[in-house]
């Protein structure tokens, strides 16, 4: 039997659609938004999560290779370890795609693309690009941009819950995803952007792994054609490679005393070598679905 999660149910009004205001009294919409949006309740956190976690890997599947799928779980999970939040349900997966990228979803969720995973020289900036992601989780980046937005379209909608009374829910839910995908398609705020990269630095140097690796991502990307397909999603979302290059050499003093390991360089490139291989074989996927709730 589904589950009437309170973040799918008030998705109508946040995407601003106006529906007949007898249906439902007001008093009521604004309870179930707040519920959802405003407070900071994990549980809505992981609700709000599993919706857009659902939705991103119905668009790219996790690859075919549980060899890696483990490789970047461990590194991941080591890293969120060392963040505020080590309690969370950490889920990481490299997704099925040609895009070079990295997202991640509330409560938890953490994605990195086989197109960038392949632009990768070793852990350390595995663990840089990993640490970035997981500190929007830890900030609430991505929650607090969706809370934002329920604010803004409350203040001047009113929605109705007949759809969800009727048992539709299938319906509902393709609004939430409808959701998701505008946020993930327009992106953070720039300087959500660069706060992440600063924290992900330090989670990455808690973990043991060379804070430079996350910079030396970013100079790989500067060197890539800007116009090439791959780019373009990452290009529309992100400041510009070099502005992240200039903005974490600010902080370079202070994590020049953590740089310089090189652990785990052979294996990564091993592992990387297993993946361009399996990722041209046209592999079934393995859809592996968050499981932090339940529908």
């Amino acid at each position: 039997m589904s589950r009437r999660h309170p973040f799918l149910l008030s998705i109508p009004l946040l995407l601003g659609l106006a529906l007949p205001a007898q249906a439902v009294e007001l008093n009521v919409i604004i309870d179930a938004v707040k519920q959802a949006f405003f407070s900071s309740d994990l549980k809505q956190e992981q609700e709000i999560g599993y919706a857009a976690a659902s939705t991103l890997l119905g668009a790219s599947k996790p690859i075919a290779n549980p060899a890696v799928q483990q490789y970047v779980n461990k590194v991941g999970l080591w890293i969120a370890l060392q963040s505020e939040r080590p309690d969370l349900h950490w889920q990481f997966a490299v997704v099925d795609s040609d895009d070079i990228d990295a997202f991640a979803a509330p409560g938890g969720y953490v994605f990195i693309t086989r197109g960038l995973l392949l632009h990768l020289n070793s852990k350390a900036e595995l663990a840089g690009v990993l640490g970035h992601e997981i500190s929007h989780v830890v900030l609430k980046h991505h929650l607090k941009a969706l809370q934002s937005a329920a604010r803004a379209t409350l203040a001047g909608q009113v929605a109705s819950y007949k759809m969800a009374q009727n048992g539709q829910n299938s319906l509902v839910f393709d609004q939430a995803s409808l959701a998701a995908r505008n946020l993930y398609s327009k992106g953070l705020d720039k300087s959500d952007e660069y706060a992440a990269d600063r924290a992900g630095v330090v989670l990455a140097a808690r973990a043991g792994y060379d804070p430079y690796g996350l910079m030396a991502v970013l100079q790989t990307l500067e060197g890539l054609d800007p116009k090439s397909g791959s780019m373009q999603l990452l290009l529309a979302t992100h400041p510009a490679p070099q502005d992240r290059v200039a903005a974490l050499a600010k902080i370079q003093g202070s994590i020049d005393p953590y740089a310089g390991d090189a652990e785990g360089a052979e294996r990564f490139q091993e592992l990387i070598r297993q993946l361009a291989p399996a990722a041209a074989s046209g592999a079934a996927p393995v859809a592996t679905v968050p499981a932090a709730a339940s529908h």
